[in-house]
């Protein structure tokens, strides 16, 4: 299909102005026709099932988790987001309280069918599905259908098919700034399977309320309530046990860590299925308050460049910032900000092997961004009702913004930023900028 090449204007001419070569991409990628009709994604045969039922169970019991909520809030639950695309289908769900992100990937080389167009659906896996996945034996077979509309296993003669269900908002939210978390990470240890066993075997008992470190003596991996040198950070370390259930038959685990420590990833792999576990800074912390893509949402980007690059990681099912800006000649900050849009819109998702992002085929609503993000919103409002002024900006800037009886500060120096409100009193910035931070940044890179 015509829509699925993958352009290059970088060596058309030295001559040609930057500004022109971004009209040539605006022209191309509004152009390209995005299929919304195709009732199949993928049909085909899984190269591992027992592994993969395995995982989807997993999945299915992180989902119905909560690690900070009540049993009565968590009366409706949600299961996989599943996505078929470039050679892979994908299964990614958050717990209740969306503070642990899970995706199960299953690699090329692990799937043996026909990928009839690029896709995302959402679906509840109920117990018919979850007893299904059960039954598979090591030496079983099935086929797996994603469609537009449904799920569908097929094992024999047997089929169970789940429908489409609406995705929750929580996990919208949660799924743009996970995948900046992830971006940021970087794998801090590689264990085999004996060291990963061991390593489980002495997590502390119940639920632990304080931080432990992952720390590696000699070659032995461990948790320890010590921090050291090296050490990586895990809140609310008894999450870990929901991965419990597939210790037995990884090759190996590899630990990214978050650049400042708000997540960590815990990837497992299995043959050609990887299993990623991300947990938040802590248990009571979810992916979806934490705004990570608040400050790539400051700078205006007009709306055609949203759909153009939506459009362009549509038509190529992968997406990477650097290589795009480099490859069509297009300024990075602007390729970054509309990044930053296009994940808090959930239609960008991120590998760690691959150092680059996926794309998901989500509602695409340029309205969603302000809406999922009220501190932009409130921002927004701040500077409409003349409450930001600017006292200084030139070796810093800085700003008082009109509170409720109060006004606050705001210092932004060396591309960081302090704000005297209760916000910033309580997160430091940990849980992306308050709304008078970003009130400010916007009116000064107006």
């Amino acid at each position: 299909m015509e829509d699925t090449l993958i352009y290059n204007y970088s060596g058309a001419s030295s001559l040609v102005r930057t500004g022109a070569l971004e009209e040539l991409f605006l022209a191309k990628y509004n152009e390209v026709y995005k299929n919304t009709d195709a009732p199949c994604f993928f049909w085909g045969n899984v190269g591992q099932p027992f592994i993969l039922a395995r995982c989807l169970i997993t999945l299915s019991n992180i989902v119905k988790s909560s690690f900070n909520l009540s049993p009565l809030q968590m009366a409706h639950l949600k299961d996989p987001i599943v996505t078929a695309g470039n050679g892979r289908v994908r299964f990614e769900g958050f717990s209740h309280c969306a503070g642990v992100y899970a995706r199960v990937d299953v690699l090329p080389d692990g799937l043996d069918g026909e990928f009839l167009q690029n896709g995302t659906t959402n679906v509840d896996f109920n117990q018919p599905m979850i007893n299904a996945l059960g039954s598979i034996r090591p030496n079983g077979k099935i086929m797996l259908s994603v469609g537009q509309k449904e799920v569908g296993l097929y094992q024999e003669e047997n089929k169970i098919i789940e429908r489409k269900v609406p995705l929750p908002v929580k996990w919208i939210k949660g799924l743009g700034t996970v995948q900046v978390y992830l971006s940021e990470s970087v794998k801090r240890y590689t264990f085999n399977r004996i060291q990963t066993q061991q390593l489980f075997r002495g997590m502390p008992k119940g639920v632990v309320k304080s931080d432990y470190y992952l720390i590696v003596r000699g070659n032995k991996p461990i948790f320890s309530p010590v921090q050291s040198t090296d050490s990586v950070c895990i809140g609310g370390i008894h999450r870990l046990r929901l991965l419990e259930p597939l210790l037995p038959y990884i090759d190996s685990m590899q630990v990214f860590a978050h650049a400042n420590m708000q997540s960590i990833t815990w990837q497992l792999s299995m043959g050609n299925i990887r299993f990623s576990f991300s947990l938040s800074r802590e248990c009571w912390r979810g992916f979806s308050g934490e705004g990570a893509v608040l400050d790539s949402l400051i700078s205006d980007v007009p709306d055609e460049w949203i759909d153009a690059l939506d459009k362009y990681a549509y038509a190529n099912q992968s997406f990477n910032p650097a290589t795009l800006a480099l490859e069509e000649n297009i300024s990075f900050d602007k390729v970054e900000n509309s990044t930053g849009r296009l994940a808090a819109m959930g239609l960008l998702g991120y590998d760690l092997d691959d150092s680059e992002f996926f794309y998901r085929r989500l509602p695409f609503k340029l309205s969603r961004i302000i809406g999922l993000n009220p501190r932009i919103k409130n921002a927004e409002r701040l500077i409409e009702d003349g409450k930001v002024e600017i006292l200084n900006h030139k070796t810093r800037t800085e700003a008082r913004v009109k509170g409720t009886g109060v006004h606050h500060t705001v210092i932004i120096e060396n591309e960081r930023a302090r704000c005297t409100c209760e916000w910033f009193s309580k997160y430091q910035g940990e849980r992306g900028p308050c709304k008078h931070v970003l009130a400010v940044k916007k009116l000064v890179n107006a």
